[in-house]
């Protein structure tokens, strides 16, 4: 792990920072090879706010000197903070509702047990979201008939995830019956607040995965893969190639949930459109 440079401390009266246009570009750069996040130039005032948190905690006093300690070690724990900084994650739970009653009809005609891959997990939101569907759809029996794989490039997102817990804020749009049959009410410390059913999560691993990543840690081929709103931050050749090595790891007539602002029609040799932003793969010959 790696250490501020000598000679690089800030004053704690001191809360602004360099930001030059040089390291700017470098920025949007490095987060497209990292993470395959296109940013605009329209987003510096946004990279400028999420990086000075990191200048502030290093003690450094201009946007230069971070990107030398990031490059000077490139395997370092820093990277993960610059791209969880980097990461927008905006989700709730059962977002574009009218996947979800599609999933629910594709999991009765699956053969068990199946499986779905969460691509973007962020806080937990929208897998929690598919193990509740798949609950509905298959009945008691679907914690051993299915599960859910939920990965995210983001390590914090993914620990607030794993626990599990929610506001009352964030389960707010939830009927009566879901809240009842799949949370558990906090008390004392936790009074407020709401923790999703254990045997909820015993459905849904969570796991850290770039979808950058040469190789990706998955195995089982999948019934459908969730990857909503996360190709928006990629361009055309990144989206592209994410789409092609989706294909393999998904079982004949697999499908491809994507968010309301996302086309793949580009890939239709891969995925044909099968309702809105929801896609099939085409099968082989």
């Amino acid at each position: 792990m790696n250490t501020p440079p000598h000679g690089a401390t800030a004053s704690s009266a001191g809360p602004d920072f360099l930001l030059t246009d040089h390291d700017f570009s470098k920025i949007r750069t490095l987060i497209h090879q990292r993470a395959g996040i296109a940013l605009s130039t329209q987003k510096r005032q946004m990279v400028y706010s999420r990086l000075a948190r990191r200048l502030r905690e290093l003690r450094l006093t201009e946007f230069a000197s971070y990107l030398r300690f990031l490059e000077a070690d490139p395997h370092g724990d820093e990277w993960q903070q610059f791209t969880n900084a980097l990461t927008t994650n905006l989700t709730a739970f059962f977002r574009e509702a009218h996947h979800f009653p599609l999933l629910a009809e594709h999991a009765k005609k699956c053969a068990q047990p199946m499986s779905v891959w969460c691509s973007a997990a962020s806080t937990g939101e929208e897998p929690y979201s598919i193990a509740m569907t798949l609950i509905e759809a298959l009945g008691e029996r679907a914690g051993a008939a299915a599960s859910v794989m939920a990965t995210d490039i983001d390590t914090q997102v993914l620990a607030k995830a794993q626990a599990g817990i929610f506001t009352m804020e964030q389960v707010s749009k939830l009927s009566p019956a879901r809240l009842k049959r799949f949370f558990l009410k906090g008390a004392g410390a936790q009074a407020g607040k709401v923790r999703i059913r254990p045997e909820v999560a015993a459905m849904v691993k969570f796991e850290q995965l770039n979808l950058l990543d040469a190789k990706w840690a998955l195995r089982e081929p999948f019934d459908a893969i969730f990857c909503r709103n996360v190709m928006i931050y990629f361009d055309k050749p990144t989206q592209g190639r994410i789409l092609q090595r989706f294909a393999p790891l998904m079982k004949p007539h697999g499908l491809l949930f994507a968010g309301h602002s996302e086309n793949f029609s580009f890939a239709s040799d891969t995925f044909r459109l099968k309702g809105q932003t929801v896609y099939e793969l085409v099968a082989g010959p």
